[in-house]
């Protein structure tokens, strides 16, 4: 069996290119490359078919999945991998040369998990390094994973994420959200809940922020619809989990603020949606208030923060 199936549910081409030669250029090289092209009408497959290696295997969809149901392609190449972990990759993103090596370090280290996580490097349309996402501690439980995300102490992105394909699968897949907005934190926290995750702080990702990306484009009431669900599952799923001795503090933290937790990310929600057109996507906001939860004051605090968020995309 390979050790590793990376996957690219693709419909963007402008940088596919070059997410597809990182992934080739991997110093570790068990593993195969699917593209999934979602009927782009960009020339995903001529890019594809310049690449001259047999580990690539290019596929296409009858009809196009598209933004909101997202999750629909990840979970396609989830049932065409045959490695024994599985990525997936942004088709704007890139690898570090040891991405897979940094991984097969850590699996030794930690051989028992499902999932593993490496830090990233946040670029630019450039390739020129903004920011690095936050270092993790090299194992922790998902209560405590949970906790440093939705306080918003964490930046992760699908593609730091490694998954082992069999457990996975058995889980139904990636945890389907709108937008897959959230789809990596749930499918993440599922595959930790039992044992844990390990993290490496080597960061061997890169992601591109554009505004072409899922998290500076627009479908803004898809994403609190998402954010919705979102604080569903979270509530079921702090009902019937039950914690490890270590985890038993901040798990009950957890079960008494999860409502503040899930507003805090409801605002940041409408903070990026406020970088542009402020005032229309406020009054957006307000009309749709009670439908979400929000409250004027949410609505205010999210536009004062999206001033902040906007200069730092601008820098």
């Amino acid at each position: 069996m390979l050790k590793f199936s990376v996957c690219i549910p693709a419909y963007k081409s402008r940088f596919l290119a070059e997410c597809i030669q990182s992934i080739l250029a991997q110093s570790f090289g068990d593993f195969e490359l699917i593209v999934l092209n979602d009927c782009s009408p960009e020339p995903v497959k001529q890019i594809v078919m310049g690449f001259d290696d047999a580990r690539i295997r290019y596929y296409e969809n009858e009809h196009n999945v598209g933004a909101i149901r997202l999750t629909d392609n990840w979970n396609k190449c989830l049932a065409l991998a045959q490695g024994e972990y599985v990525v997936i990759m942004g088709d704007d993103d890139r690898l570090e040369p040891d991405y897979l090596e940094e991984f097969t370090r850590l699996m030794h280290d930690y051989p028992d998990l499902e999932v593993y996580h490496c830090r990233s490097v946040v670029i630019d349309d450039r390739g020129r390094p903004l920011r690095l996402t936050p270092a993790c501690p090299s194992y922790e439980r998902v209560c405590d994973h949970i906790w440093h995300r939705l306080n918003q102490w964490r930046s992760q992105y699908i593609s730091d994420f490694v998954y082992r394909t069999a457990t996975l699968r058995s889980r139904g897949g990636f945890y389907p959200l709108p937008l897959a907005w959230g789809s990596d934190d749930v499918t993440a926290y599922l595959a930790g809940a039992e044992k844990g995750i390990a993290h490496t702080a080597k960061p061997v990702f890169n992601y591109r922020s554009n505004d072409l990306s899922i998290t500076s484009s627009g479908n803004d009431l898809e994403k609190m619809k998402a954010n919705m669900q979102y604080a569903q599952w979270l509530h079921d799923f702090l009902e019937n989990h039950v914690p490890d001795k270590t985890d038993k503090v901040v798990y009950d933290t957890l079960l008494g603020q999860q409502e503040q937790l899930m507003l805090r990310r409801k605002r940041y929600t409408m903070a990026l949606s406020m970088r542009s057109d402020r005032i229309a996507k406020f009054w957006m906001w307000y009309n749709h208030r009670r439908e979400f939860g929000l409250r004027l004051v949410d609505i205010v605090a999210s536009a004062v923060k999206s001033r902040g968020l906007r200069r730092n995309l601008l820098n």
